[in-house]
């Protein structure tokens, strides 16, 4: 069996015990780390100019600030003092509004996050291979109200089913290791980013301190499997879990392959020691 469909169908099988044991492979430390990313995920509304403010004098067309933008494009109009207009298809908009897609989304918390984080008129996009993270996640959303917000779609980071230039900005957290064909799936985000929009990867990582990478090393093979497989009753799942962190490449390789995938100004952040690394490219 490809090795695809293997991470599908052990996703199906421990999706139910999937959040707690993400909190406990990661200490509980993974909420913060995700509360970091989402800053440099969410653009913020820029500050309204002092000049644009003060502007209290006649208008040669008082209705242009709200009359609805030219075009079918589902894209958000903005008045010259930055304020927030009317869309193309009828909808206010927002200056900080972005369309986000979430890959690897399993059961939508870090999608979740972001939404509530968003400026109006944002959306997001969970994507993941999984239909069982997708089951929880849609409950979720249900209890949270957050269903016209953010969407649901089972899918393939392989073959997006986007088009060109669609998003403003790619999240993956947690997820990146577990691609079969990592090369593929970073080109076809590339494509799917609008020109200047961002990837912002979330990843688990072996610390490059000698002393703290054995105890990391000792925990990621020793308890860690032990604990996962008797919560989820997936052994096998909770020794791959661990086992692809491990395998994961360096910090300086993966920026590499960033590079040579498109991405331009490729940076990262180490987290809780270099426990976990968030990477970020740019389309040009």
């Amino acid at each position: 069996m490809p090795k695809k469909e293997k991470i599908q169908q052990m996703f199906d099988g421990i999706a139910g015990d999937y959040d707690r044991l993400n909190h406990i492979m990661s200490l509980g430390i993974d909420r913060s780390w995700r509360r970091r990313a989402i800053k440099e995920i969410v653009r913020k509304a820029p500050a309204p100019s002092a000049s644009a403010s003060a502007d209290t004098g006649p208008r040669s067309d008082p209705e242009a600030a709200t009359r609805p933008a030219s075009g079918t494009a589902r894209q958000t109009a903005q008045s010259a003092n930055g304020t927030a207009v009317q869309s193309a298809s009828g909808i206010v908009g927002h200056p900080a509004a972005q369309e986000i897609l979430d890959i690897a989304c399993g059961t939508g918390d870090f999608s979740i996050a972001i939404a509530r984080a968003m400026a109006p008129g944002s959306r997001v996009t969970g994507l993941d291979l999984s239909e069982g993270m997708l089951a929880v996640m849609r409950a979720k959303l249900a209890a949270a109200g957050l269903e016209d917000r953010v969407a649901c779609v089972q899918g393939d980071s392989e073959a997006l089913p986007y088009a060109d230039a669609a998003f403003d900005c790619v999240t993956i957290a947690f997820g990146i290791r577990n691609f079969e064909h990592r090369e593929t799936a970073l080109r076809e985000i590339l494509r799917v980013l609008k020109p200047g929009g961002k990837l912002v990867i979330l990843e688990l990582s072996v610390p490059s301190n000698p002393v703290i990478r054995w105890f990391y090393k000792l925990y990621f093979t020793g308890p860690l499997p032990i604990i996962g497989g008797k919560i989820s009753g997936d052994k096998a799942a909770y020794r791959y879990l661990p086992a692809s962190v491990l395998n994961f490449p360096g910090r300086d390789e993966w920026m590499a392959t960033m590079r040579a995938c498109g991405y331009a100004g490729v940076r990262h952040k180490a987290f809780t020691l270099g426990i976990c690394r968030m990477y970020i490219g740019l389309k040009p």
